[in-house]
């Protein structure tokens, strides 16, 4: 039986996909990236001192001479794309403000995702989700008719085959019935990437107005909107945890539904939610929680939590680059 990774692994290789990855000086980056480049995977692009990094690199055990190094602070290409950066950031920003918001290296790695030197980027092993979001937000932009970005986890349960989609656990603290109306869409085309034919469910704590509140309003009106902005999307709301997840309960709290019961895409109503209901399912569910992926930009650049191994770095640019094949 194929897991989730053997899957986006097939997909993905042979393919030249390249992800820059831009804190090359932390060794669960590198030993990610070496492992990457070893496997024949895809092709990292590690930013950095390049004595430094090739130096963690044989130290962390791959003596590798064909891996891709640059230097922010002595790139060759650097006024081509400072000018670029000008024109993107037109009437934001001066020359000099360029040379110095470019020497950071998630702006310089996101320029060259956007330049098309790159398909994609993963950072935040040592950054904050802003450091890694806010030059995204800036230089890539969202997808037309997108009007914000948000973060997914992927939940993976290989003992079981098992993958679930939960959302917005990463990005928008309380957004509003349109808002949530468009995360779910843009939830159900992510999940697609992962081979998951989505059925999406709006939680609450309410099934089908057994609960009266404007929380519970906000997430029946976020589902009938979604039905709007994609017709033949499996979407129903609101309901319960229970009533989206186990047949029995469904039965009885959401009879005739075709979602209830057999959801596997999850729509929090909040961030506070979907941050406590990822986090429950990895702890006492035994689910590995694989993101925040973020989706609803034109390219893909992902963020690590700054507790990630290199496991999870490794992982993160395997669906880096299937959302990358995806675009």
């Amino acid at each position: 039986m194929k897991t989730l990774f053997d899957t986006l692994t097939e997909k993905i290789t042979g393919k030249n996909l390249k992800i820059v990855f831009p804190e090359g000086d932390d060794e669960r980056v590198i030993r990610a990236a070496g492992r990457l480049k070893a496997e024949g995977i895809l092709e990292p692009i590690i930013l950095g001192d390049e004595v430094l990094v090739k130096a963690l690199l044989i130290e962390q055990g791959f003596p590798m001479k064909n891996i891709t190094i640059i230097d922010p602070n002595d790139y060759v290409h650097f006024e081509y794309m400072k000018q670029e950066f000008l024109e993107l950031r037109k009437g934001k920003v001066n020359e000099e403000q360029a040379d110095d918001i470019l020497k950071d290296v998630n702006y310089f790695g996101v320029m060259l995702v956007q330049m098309g030197l790159a398909d994609g980027m993963v950072s935040g092993a040592a950054h904050s989700t802003a450091d890694t979001v806010r030059p995204a937000l800036q230089i890539i932009k969202t997808k037309p008719g997108v009007s914000r970005t948000s973060g997914v986890f992927i939940m993976n349960r290989e003992t079981t085959n098992e993958k679930l989609i939960f959302a917005d656990c990463a990005i928008n603290i309380d957004p509003a019935a349109n808002e949530l109306a468009e995360i779910a869409v843009n939830t159900a085309e992510t999940a697609k990437i992962f081979d998951i034919e989505p059925r999406v469910a709006m939680l609450s704590f309410s099934s089908k107005g057994s609960g009266k509140s404007p929380a519970v309003d906000k997430v029946a009106q976020a589902t009938q909107m979604a039905k709007e902005l994609a017709p033949n999307l499996n979407i129903d709301g609101e309901l319960q945890f229970d009533a989206a997840y186990v047949p029995a309960a469904a039965k009885i709290k959401a009879p005739g539904s075709r979602v209830a019961g057999y959801a596997n895409v999850f729509v929090f109503p909040d961030l506070q939610s979907g941050n406590i209901g990822y986090k429950i399912a990895e702890r006492l569910g035994m689910f590995e929680a694989i993101g925040p992926i973020l989706q609803g930009l034109n390219k893909p650049v992902n963020d690590l939590s700054r507790g990630s191994n290199d496991e999870d770095i490794y992982k993160l640019a395997i669906i880096t680059a299937a959302q990358a094949l995806d675009n």
